[in-house]
């Protein structure tokens, strides 16, 4: 070949090169087209764990633990076989005294690092109000899992994301008095765990991860959102189960929703207030339950005793036609015209006095009657959950904590607005969106993501995986199912190269309910990332007799190990017409 023609040819390989490696940019809701998938490579530690305390330096990071677990001598709740060999290292970040509560807050972690390491690092994003340093072994989520990434070989850490637990309950919430604490607990922590564990993970093996994870349900689904939109670059994929994504509007739709059953609830006479666990009993949840499956199960082609249309239900289901109304007193086998009155308004949405809305509406499910929706509804509504976010986290400024020195149930008379001193839904509502001198971001700043759109996901090629149960009680399915229509309308045709939502049926909030909640959506990522093969379908497990934990809620009428298709929304399983009700293998995923 003549020089001029090899300097032509190897001009053009450049040029093609620089092309297939994205180095032209990203068209808006486009996917960069160079994206090859890699697998990460597994190796051991190269260090001794107990030499970490003085080989790991970080900026503002202390090391405060640091020990080796053998092989075989940690066992777990549902997983049969014992955690291998691996070094625990505890520590604490950005240490520092408020200028604002005069407590010490620093952001708390744990990390896990396996001897035998599949070159994977995973973000264990937690729960609530954070506020524990939760072991780091890593949950995969769903319901009970029977293995978690610290068995599959990941490098976990854990965190309280930036504040502590007072001893009692009610200190819970209490740090969201500190602005920094907020910022740490919102989006912070996360920003600043990420960077420092992967230089101790580069420590401990002698290079830095080959693929990064972050993992979360409920306030760890909304950190696992949040991520994706703030720092995708950060992992490589993300998943985001029950996402509390609007978790300040959530919260108030919560405390709304206390006021409205109260009004049909009896007193208690101890304490000489409402009891709003009467509302409504669980036989007479259990009464609607069983009238939408009468409306709805065979939506899906077979009657099973599950809800699989979801959407479909919503126009099939009527409270006021389909549940028979009290002539006389309650008897479990009707509803009051008040109940009825009552639980369609929750179901619609939470709304201020003007009717404008405040969170969106919940679908009906059949899940409903789980304890699960029970507890949200009727418990953390008026004890350490809800009253104490939207009043000292949620707000600005926060309640002045003199609210809570009261007599009785404070917290529930905050809730239900006792005596006119407590939440307003129309002068506090609002609240979540103001600023002030001293909390310079509002709670809708710095709880949810701040692009929804997640339009920096093209770019990063970080792939994310989205999973809510139909039945969730405080985060409503039909919030991420509309998060994922808007995302689809932005995205186009590259969306599902993107992201992938699954929805549970009769799955409650994280896990349990009328479903099958048992499902491993960690390798469905973990596949998706490195050889490329996107999730169009997962298979899920029910937890009858005999499963690793049982769940109780699994009818009687189903098969113990019932599989069902969690399909890629908008697709929804559809029986094939023949075949075994209780195999997954005999239900398709179709466009509804």
């Amino acid at each position: 070949m003549k020089p001029k023609y090899r300097y032509f040819f190897a001009i053009m390989t450049l040029f093609l090169l620089a092309g297939c490696a994205g180095g032209f940019g990203v068209k808006r809701g486009g996917v960069s087209p160079g994206w090859i998938p890699t697998e990460a490579v597994p190796s051991k530690a190269v260090a001794v764990c107990a030499d970490l305390g003085k080989t790991f330096s970080y900026a503002n990071t202390t090391l405060t633990s640091v020990s080796l677990v053998p092989a075989g001598t940690l066992s777990l709740p549902g997983i049969s076989d014992p955690m291998p060999e691996h070094c625990v290292v505890t520590g604490k970040m950005n240490e520092r005294v408020s200028k604002v509560d005069g407590k010490t807050y620093a952001i708390g972690f744990e990390m896990r690092l396996p001897t035998n390491w599949n070159g994977r690092f995973f973000y264990q994003a937690n729960g609530g109000v954070d506020g524990m340093v939760v072991k780091a072994y890593g949950s995969i989520l769903g319901g009970a899992p029977t293995t978690n990434a610290l068995k599959k070989g990941f490098a976990v850490i854990s965190s309280d994301a930036g504040h502590a637990m007072g001893p009692g309950v009610i200190d819970g919430g209490l740090f969201g008095i500190d602005p920094q604490a907020r910022l740490d607990y919102g989006y912070n922590a996360v920003a600043q765990l990420t960077p420092m564990a992967k230089n101790l993970i580069k420590t401990y093996y002698s290079k830095f991860p080959d693929k990064s994870y972050l993992v979360g349900c409920s306030n760890g689904g909304r950190h696992a959102m949040v991520a994706a939109s703030r720092r995708p670059d950060q992992y490589d994929g993300i998943l985001a189960m029950s996402p509390g994504f609007n978790l300040p509007k959530a919260a108030v739709a919560q405390l709304w929703g206390v006021g409205q059953y109260a009004a049909i609830s009896d007193m208690n006479p101890k304490a000489e207030r409402p009891d709003i666990s009467t509302s409504f009993t669980p036989t007479e949840l259990a009464l609607v339950s069983n009238a939408i499956v009468a409306q709805c199960d065979a939506l899906d082609g077979v009657t099973d005793y599950m809800v699989a249309n979801i959407s479909k239900c919503q126009t099939t289901f009527d409270i006021y036609a389909h549940v028979p109304t009290c002539t006389g007193a309650r008897d479990g086998k009707c509803l009051t015209i008040g109940q009825k009155v009552i639980l369609a308004a929750v179901h619609a949405g939470a709304r201020n006095s003007k009717g404008e809305s405040l969170y969106i509406n919940f679908p009906w499910d059949p899940g409903i009657s789980s304890g699960n929706w029970r507890s949200w509804k009727f418990v953390a509504s008026i004890t350490n959950r809800d009253p104490l976010a939207v009043g000292f986290i949620f707000t600005t400024p926060p309640q002045d904590p003199k609210v809570l020195n009261g007599t009785g149930n404070t917290l529930f008379d905050y809730a239900i607005n006792w005596n006119g001193a407590g939440f307003n839904v129309d002068r506090d509502g609002p609240k979540i969106y103001t600023t002030n001198a001293t909390y310079t971001e509002s709670a809708m700043s710095f709880m949810t993501p701040p692009d929804l759109l997640m339009k920096k996901l093209p770019a990063t090629h970080t792939k994310l995986i989205v999973a809510h149960g139909t039945a969730d009680g405080v985060f409503s399915v039909a919030d991420t199912m509309n998060w994922y229509d808007s995302f689809r309308a932005y995205h186009g045709n590259s969306t599902s190269d993107l992201s992938r939502l699954f929805i549970v049926p009769g799955m409650a909030h994280c896990g349990g309910g009328l479903a099958c909640d048992q499902f491993d959506l960690v390798d469905a990522l973990v596949a998706w990332v490195e050889t490329g093969k996107a999730p169009d379908s997962v298979v899920a497990k029910a937890r009858g007799t005999g499963a690793n934990v049982v769940n109780n809620e699994v009818p009687s009428s189903w098969s113990p190990g019932r599989t069902r298709p969690l399909c890629a929304y908008p697709e929804v399983p559809k029986y094939k017409g023949s075949g075994d009700i209780e195999a997954a293998s005999s239900f398709s995923c179709v466009t509804p």
